[in-house]
């Protein structure tokens, strides 16, 4: 019976570790995509953008948000970067905790992308 409440308080307490270690604030997030002014190219609700070619940001995953916004950060001076004058020059400006708090909020807005099956 030990053992069995050892491993559901462990695993209790990695599912709260790993949820707030990726989570990040969306209080906070939301703050900080008005701060950074991200509605004026991506549109008010983050899924209008200004243009077509701008990506819809609204309900993208989480994870690849944050890469896209670190790849933006580190430009073209390493082979996994990103190039963009606008993105990069917004992207500098973020810490790695903005970062994270930003995609936690964009990732959860409702979104209109869908996959074809």
């Amino acid at each position: 019976m030990k053992k069995y409440s050892l491993f559901a308080l462990a695993a209790l307490a990695m599912s709260l570790t790993s949820s707030a270690w990726a989570g990040g604030d969306i209080n906070a997030g939301k703050a900080a995509v008005e701060k950074f002014g991200c509605a004026a190219c991506h549109g008010a609700d983050l899924n209008s953008p200004i243009d077509p070619t701008y990506p819809k940001l609204a309900g993208q995953h989480q994870d690849y948000l944050e890469h896209a916004l670190v790849a933006y950060q580190r430009g073209a001076e390493v082979g996994n970067g990103r190039i963009n004058a606008i993105m990069s020059g917004q992207a500098k400006a973020l810490s790695a905790k903005d970062i994270q708090n930003i995609t936690a909020y964009i990732h959860s807005l409702p979104g209109s992308l869908v996959l074809r099956k």
